[in-house]
């Protein structure tokens, strides 16, 4: 099953991509429909309400009157968070009831309004975001909900703001023009990255990233980076000891495979098996293949660490675990920092990529890629750790 985070601002067009891929065969878990069932006339929920806000919040027929309570919370930061410590623990509970029933082979697809403002992205192993623009959506909810347009300013004034939002995108459906261009989208994501990314998740299979072909530095590297280390630590919970962006990819202005190596700490290698399943259910299959770590000093002995891939078809992921404190561990955050703030290795390194792309940069085998370039870390390795002292450098995740 893989369970996919669907947002956007109010206005955005959010509900018409949850019906499309429902259309598709997306399971469908909408939170506000939930939001409306757990307070429905007769619920412990609505009677919740009236005891913490009055009886005013009532209509005549006894239903929640949604207006009178909008009035009494819209402008009130406490008594919104009264209302929300009612309604989130419901709607999650019979959320989770919803999914739970879903087949095993399922895409859910959870609408859920306020992902970004709920910091709730990194529970999700994909995140779509529905963007519109905020005079389009300020047209729509006068024109097509009869809002005012005041009360609809105010309301896109206080949710998420497009940074915050792309922040959290996996996926960025812009809703801004031609409805049948988002249907395209959306019917283009369901075929080419949801069915796949689903079944590669249920098999634990990774996607291998193919010939190693460089790329030109992408600006978006750095977010895709810190947005996948936020989901590995979450689903490491407490046994991780943090996670970062390393490799190729997390050095400004270096062209590199586009691929996003991470590493996850961990105290020891009983704690890396220990989180296995929980990464593997987040999107990142365990590759058994791989058992003991390259990336170490010259002349230091083999390390054993664990590796996991990605499933998503749409994001190639190396996701490497290390003890705190190992050799691999403190080698790949050096030479990332070093890279960094050496212009001259940046460039030396960079002219070994392209010595290897010529040579291996059709081949399938991507050791051999790595075999080219293993010679330059083994003479760079000194140098990077001169840097080290000479800079006080010590290890950071960031």
């Amino acid at each position: 099953m893989l369970r996919v985070g669907l947002t956007g601002g109010i206005g955005s067009g959010k509900s018409t991509v949850a019906r499309r891929l429902a259309q598709r065969g997306a399971v469908v878990v909408d939170s506000d429909a939930i939001a409306r069932e757990v307070v429905a006339p007769a619920t412990a929920g609505l009677a919740e309400i009236v005891t913490a806000f009055g009886g005013g919040v009532l209509t005549e027929e006894g239903a929640l009157d949604r207006a009178a309570l909008a009035a009494l919370v819209f402008q009130d930061p406490a008594a919104r968070e009264r209302l929300n410590a009612i309604v989130h623990p419901r709607v999650r509970q019979r959320s989770e009831e919803l999914i739970a029933a879903a087949p095993p082979d399922a895409v859910v697809v959870q609408d859920v309004p306020l992902l970004v403002e709920g910091r709730m992205a990194p529970l999700y192993p994909l995140v779509v975001v529905v963007h519109a623009d905020a005079e389009e959506r300020v047209r729509r909810l006068v024109e097509q909900r009869g809002m005012p347009e005041s009360d609809a300013r105010a309301r896109i004034a206080s949710q998420a703001d497009d940074a915050a939002r792309r922040a959290a995108a996996d996926v960025w459906l812009d809703n801004s023009g031609d409805p049948a261009g988002l249907e395209a989208a959306v019917d283009e994501l369901w075929t080419a990255r949801l069915v796949p990314f689903e079944e590669n998740l249920r098999l634990r299979r990774v996607v291998r990233a193919g010939a190693p072909k460089l790329a030109d530095p992408d600006p978006d590297w750095p977010a895709e980076g810190a947005r996948l280390c936020a989901r590995v630590a979450a689903a490491a919970g407490e046994r991780g000891r943090g996670v970062a962006h390393t490799g190729s990819t997390s050095v400004p202005g270096l062209p590199a495979k586009d691929v996003i190596d991470l590493q996850l700490g961990v105290d020891s290698l009983a704690d890396a098996d220990a989180v296995r399943d929980a990464l593997q259910d987040a999107g990142f299959p365990w590759r058994s293949d791989i058992a003991w770590d390259n990336a170490k000093p010259p002349g230091a002995p083999p390390w054993p660490k664990r590796y996991h891939g990605s499933a998503d078809p749409g994001r190639i992921v190396h996701l490497h675990v290390r003890e705190v404190g190992s050799p691999g561990w403190r080698y790949a955050l050096l030479f990332r920092d070093w890279l960094r703030a050496d212009a001259a290795a940046r460039d030396e390194y960079l002219a070994v990529k392209r010595e290897a792309e010529a040579r291996y940069g059709d081949d399938s085998d991507a050791d051999r890629y790595v075999q080219v370039k293993e010679p330059w870390f083994d003479a760079a390795a000194p140098r990077a750790d001169a840097w080290a002292a000479s800079s006080d450098w010590s290890p950071s995740l960031e």
